[in-house]
């Protein structure tokens, strides 16, 4: 019997606990193995705004999955070949950005759930299959129950259909985007400027009272205010931002024998 690995994430949002993740933007699995080994239960990696190949998702979900950390691929918006195929590679969440309305969350549910929750094609021949070491039967009961898709809200008119988009069957998480959101409100970086704040609050609480889960993002000064909402997924940090960060700090150390 080849055994198909659970979700970390899963299992501690499940059990009503906090699970944290670490952006990369960058290529490389390193970055994958330093997050991982710090204690994070997921990397997240990107499609959406990244000039990554489906080569380097694949090593980096695989670099993840040495440590027992998930892997989540946020996808750029396309057909459903786009969305299942980090799947397939054994990532253990996509996140779709940029969702709408009910209507594109529906669409979403319907290209990657297998039924009877949505109509995923069937392979099963690729790493999340075991490469059909596994009865097709055992496969798709594994990936309902393990896999899950993140929804991202981040648009004004998404809030507008939110209670409609977090009561889609086969959502698991909705995940509010505050940078997006403050930008198209003409804030652009304006994190907790009000409407903002409004709106985190808004996805947490539509999100927990149809039963998904909610996640963001968050830094050192929004931590405290994301938990106190019932955010439970939270992405703190990314390597760009540590190495930017790390090599402002010794430049100046250097600065004044320049």
């Amino acid at each position: 019997m080849v055994p198909l690995r659970k979700s970390r994430v899963l299992d501690k949002l499940r059990k009503g606990k906090i699970a944290c993740s670490f952006k990369t933007n960058l290529a490389d699995i390193r970055t994958v193995q330093i997050a991982a080994m710090s204690g994070f239960d997921c990397v997240w990696t990107c499609l959406e705004h990244v000039p990554n190949n489906m080569e380097t998702i694949e090593c980096q979900v695989l670099a993840a999955k040495a440590y027992d950390v998930d892997c989540v691929v946020r996808v750029g918006r396309g057909s459903y070949s786009d969305y299942i195929r980090p799947f397939e590679m054994d990532a253990a969440g996509i996140m779709v950005p940029h969702v709408m309305g009910k209507k594109d969350a529906l669409e979403v549910v319907k290209t990657t759930k297998f039924q009877p929750v949505g109509r995923r094609p069937l392979d099963g021949g690729n790493a999340d299959g075991a490469f059909c070491l596994v009865p097709t039967k055992e496969y798709i009961e594994h990936s309902l129950k393990e896999k899950f898709v993140i929804i991202q809200i981040e648009d004004p008119e998404a809030i507008e259909e939110l209670d409609d988009i977090c009561s889609v069957e086969g959502i698991d998480m909705i995940f509010f985007g505050p940078g997006d959101y403050s930008n198209t409100l003409g804030l652009p970086g304006q994190l907790t400027a009000p409407p903002v704040v409004e709106a985190w609050k808004k996805v947490a609480e539509s999100a927990r009272k149809h039963g998904k889960f909610p996640g963001t993002v968050a830094n050192v000064n929004t931590l405290d205010m994301v938990v106190d909402m019932g955010y439970q997924f939270i992405n703190m940090g990314s390597d760009v931002g540590a190495i930017g960060s790390f090599a402002g700090k010794m430049y100046d150390c250097l600065s004044k024998y320049l």
